[in-house]
């Protein structure tokens, strides 16, 4: 009898540990390792390993939700490491892009900040699913072409899109995260009102 409920408690901790351990939170975990080891590539110039790093990370991007599907291992936690992970990939990239005078700096700490946001607002902690937004959702695009425009082109060895023109629109990228970010603040305080 006294050690019946140990079995009970182990056998939640297996559980709990059995929802992490999934194909899909495994792509998504090999996404996050690559994100400083592109943030190292970038600051060191090193464009074609950048550009090889992006390529795995957006080819794990593309195939965890393929895979959560396809052995039913989809889950609102797997959902919400997903996204983390997208942004903390970003916030790496962009960083490392913002130390080299690619992009503004504010840009890295908005998509951060948008991320929090976004978690917080959608109560996904609670359980539930993210709520997205239209402009959020192509914010999130933009911010891996962020990541990816300068190292391409430098690997490729193109002039095209110059340095002016990258910084310019991830200044605009600046300006979309903060009305995305307000949109969601207001659709959130017309929620809330009676």
């Amino acid at each position: 009898m006294v050690s019946w409920p140990i079995v009970t408690v182990q056998g939640r901790s297996a559980v709990a540990a059995d929802r992490w351990r999934t194909r899909a939170n495994a792509l998504s975990l090999l996404r996050l390792a690559v994100a400083p080891a592109l943030a190292a590539a970038i600051v060191a110039g090193r464009a074609e390993l950048a550009t090889a790093l992006f390529a795995l990370a957006v080819a794990t991007d593309f195939a965890d939700g393929a895979v959560a599907r396809r052995y039913g291992e989809a889950s609102p936690l797997g959902g919400l490491l997903d996204h983390a992970i997208d942004a903390t990939f970003c916030v790496f990239g962009l960083a490392a892009h913002a130390a080299a005078g690619v992009v503004p700096w504010p840009l890295p700490l908005l998509v951060a900040a948008a991320f929090a946001q976004y978690v917080a607002d959608s109560k996904s902690l609670a359980g539930r699913p993210l709520r997205a937004s239209r402009l959020g959702r192509w914010n999130g695009i933009a911010y891996y072409v962020a990541v990816a425009v300068p190292i391409v082109r430098d690997t490729l060895g193109w002039s095209w899109p110059g340095a002016a023109l990258v910084w310019w629109l991830a200044a605009a990228l600046v300006a979309a995260t903060l009305v995305s970010m307000a949109d969601r603040a207001l659709a959130l305080w017309r929620l809330r009102q009676p």
